[in-house]
C-alpha cells in the first residue's frame, strides 16, 4: 500500500537544504522564491541550511538530517521543498528518521531524488519528483511546471493527467532572465525506441540516474522489498534522467541496476531529455536505449519532460501511471492508488 500526502493552498512550505545550500551571492534567488510563494498564498518557514554552502554541501550530514527530520515532525510544516539539488545528499540518509508520523510531500529533483526514492522505498510514502523552489521564483510559471500544485493536491484515490510540453529549454541563459525563469525555445518531441506509439502502465519510481544508482546494494535501495510490502504483483515504470554521465557510464549504471534486480517486473522505462549523453567511441545514447530495450524486452520512451532540461512534469514515486506516446506527444495519467 502507498500512502499519499495532501496539499492545500495556503499551507506552510518548509525550506531545507539536504544537499546544497546557497552561497552569499545567491541568497537573493532564495529570497525571491520565498517571496513568490508567499504572494501565491503560502506561508514559508526556512531553516538554516539553505543559507550556507561549504565544500559541496550545505552543512554536515547530521545537521542536514536533523533539520529535515524536524520539518517532517513539525506540525507547522505541510510540505518540504528544497531550494535545489547538489552533490552529496547520500551522506545524510543514515541519519534520516524514517518513522513518518504525518505524511508530507517532499518535492524536488536532481540530487534530491536520492532522498525521494529512499523514502518511498523505505516507508511506502509517495514523494514528488518535479520542480525545485528556486525555479518557482519567476513572476509567472509555465503551464507544465505549474502543474506541481494540481498534482500534489489530488486526493488519494483520484487521478491527474499531464501533457507533454510544447517547447523546452535547451540551455540556461541567466544573463537574460525571463518572467517564468525558463527560456523555452526548442520543440518538444517524446520518442520511442520502437519508433511506434507506445502505452505502458505501472507504479512509478525513479530520479536522476547519476545519484540514485548509488542506492543499489544499500539499505535504502531495497526495490524488491518495497515491491513485496507495498505493491505486491504490480509492475514498475522507471523514469530516469541523466545530468552528467557519458554514454558508457550511463550504460554501466543501467547494467548495474539490471543486475541488482531493479528492472525485474518492469513494464517500461522513461528517459528524460539530457544535455549530457556524450557518445563514447561512437556509442550513442540511442544505442544505449536500443540495447536496454532488446535485453529487457520492454518499451522505452525517451526525451520526456523530466530532469535538467526543463520544463518537467511532476512524477509521483509510488503512484500508478499510464503513459502514452503518439506522434511525438505524450501524456502521463497518474492514479493515487493506495
Amino acid at each position: 500500500m502507498i500512502t499519499y500526502p495532501s496539499l492545500e493552498k495556503g499551507t506552510t512550505i518548509g525550506v531545507t537544504a539536504p544537499s546544497s545550500g546557497l552561497s552569499d551571492e545567491l541568497h537573493p534567488l532564495l529570497n525571491q522564491a520565498m517571496e513568490r510563494m508567499e504572494k501565491e498564498g503560502y506561508k514559508v518557514v526556512c531553516g538554516k541550511t539553505p543559507w550556507t554552502q561549504h565544500k559541496a554541501k550545505s552543512a554536515d550530514a547530521k545537521v542536514r538530517a536533523a533539520e529535515f527530520n524536524d520539518m517532517m515532525k513539525g506540525q507547522d510544516i505541510d510540505i518540504i521543498i528544497p531550494p535545489w539539488g547538489g552533490e552529496l545528499l547520500i551522506e545524510m540518509l543514515p541519519f534520516v528518521d524514517y518513522s513518518i508520523k504525518k505524511p508530507k510531500w517532499i518535492l524536488g529533483y536532481s540530487d534530491i531524488s536520492v532522498l525521494l526514492l529512499a523514502i518511498t522505498l523505505t516507508t511506502g510514502m509517495a514523494t514528488a519528483h518535479g520542480t525545485n523552489l528556486i525555479d518557482l521564483r519567476g513572476e509567472e510559471t509555465d503551464a507544465i511546471t505549474a502543474m506541481w500544485e494540481t498534482v500534489l493536491s489530488v486526493p488519494e484515490g483520484d487521478s491527474v493527467l499531464q501533457h507533454s510540453s510544447r517547447k523546452y529549454q535547451e540551455k540556461w541563459d541567466h544573463e537574460n532572465p525571463s518572467s517564468h525563469v525558463y527560456h523555452l525555445t526548442e520543440k518538444t518531441e517524446w520518442k520511442t525506441v520502437s519508433g511506434q506509439n507506445e502505452q505502458i502502465k505501472g507504479r512509478l519510481l525513479g530520479g536522476c540516474i547519476d545519484v540514485i544508482r548509488h542506492l543499489v546494494g544499500t539499505p535504502f535501495g531495497h526495490v524488491e522489498g518495497f515491491k513485496k510490502e507495498h505493491i505486491p504483483g504490480e509492475p514498475l515504470i522507471w523514469y530516469l534522467e541523466n545530468c552528467e554521465l557519458n554514454t558508457a557510464d550511463l550504460r554501466r549504471s543501467l547494467v548495474q541496476m539490471k543486475l541488482a534486480g531493479w528492472f525485474d517486473g518492469c513494464s517500461g522505462i522513461l528517459f528524460g531529455r539530457s544535455a549530457a549523453n556524450e557518445p563514447v567511441g561512437g556509442y550513442t545514447v540511442e544505442d544505449v536505449y536500443q540495447d536496454l530495450a532488446k535485453e529487457l524486452q520492454i518499451p522505452i520512451i525517451y526525451d520526456i519532460d523530466c530532469g535538467h532540461m526543463p520544463p518537467q512534469v511532476t512524477l509521483i514515486n509510488g503512484a500508478w501511471a499510464e503513459v502514452e506516446v503518439s506522434g511525438g506527444k505524450g501524456t502521463v495519467l497518474q492514479h493515487f492508488k493506495p
